[in-house]
């Protein structure tokens, strides 16, 4: 298992980034750690009588563990929710509250995952304030997302509302690379993408693709590279004082 706590490993904006070195430290302890191989099923929707959470993180510095949380829509389709990634913890209001599961967690990637439970999450988050605090930020930043996806789902069409998700992913989780460009930080399909925005996978290729032709981005197999981010911020910002692209 690996043990070294290097800062630059865990994402920005998740559970563990929020935390110095020594509660960190700390928390890893408490909880024990297994590798699951890409496509595990961690946690079921609706599983009962369950009460523990998963903190995630890769076997290296130089990759990020990943795991999507999909729901279930009410007309059997289903929706994802969010993308977690190394550092995030999963599967804690299900475990706190003791409810059954509100979505499904599945590896995208190879992931280390600690698993904690409720009770020993309890009593650490008592005896280290600083955890609560970094727990209590990252909902509230789970929340601001889940509202913010529902406010563009309602007032844009299809190409600002994936400029702006593919905006959000590459502030919080992206990566520089040569020459100019900055990645997603995470491998998403088109029907992925679809899901995290309220769209088809259609309408999703649409939008890429005229997103590609006025030179904001450049894409491949499961991967989006940002390569004019002043243009893509003036997309995502329809009301700005600006030209639109050409679709």
């Amino acid at each position: 298992m690996p043990t070294n706590d290097v800062m630059g490993k865990w994402v920005t904006g998740t559970l563990l980034s929020r935390m110095d070195a020594p509660t960190r430290t700390a928390l890893l302890r408490v909880a024990p750690a297994r590798s699951f191989p890409r496509g595990t099923v961690l946690i079921g929707q609706d599983d009962a009588l369950t009460d523990f959470a998963f903190i995630l993180r890769s076997d290296s510095p130089d990759l990020t563990a990943c795991v999507k949380v999909m729901g279930r829509l009410a007309d059997g389709r289903d929706g994802l929710l969010g993308i977690r990634l190394s550092g995030d913890i999963v599967g804690e209001l299900g475990a706190l509250h003791r409810q059954p599961r509100s979505a499904t967690v599945t590896a995208c990637s190879k992931v280390w995952a600690h698993k904690i439970t409720a009770a020993v999450l309890m009593e650490f988050l008592h005896e280290h304030p600083q955890a609560w605090l970094a727990l209590n930020a990252t909902i509230a930043d789970r929340l601001q997302w889940a509202n913010q996806r529902r406010l563009d789902f309602a007032g844009f069409p299809v190409h600002v509302r994936l400029a702006r998700v593919l905006l959000v992913l590459s502030d919080q989780h992206g990566r520089p690379v040569e020459p100019t460009g900055k990645t997603l930080g995470v491998a998403l399909s088109h029907e992925e993408l679809g899901m995290l925005i309220g769209a088809g996978k259609d309408a999703v290729y649409q939008a890429v693709s005229m997103l590609k032709r006025n030179g904001f981005i450049t894409s491949a197999y499961r991967s989006i590279v940002i390569i004019d981010e002043a243009g893509l911020r003036r997309v995502a910002e329809p009301d700005a004082d600006h030209d639109e692209p050409a679709v």
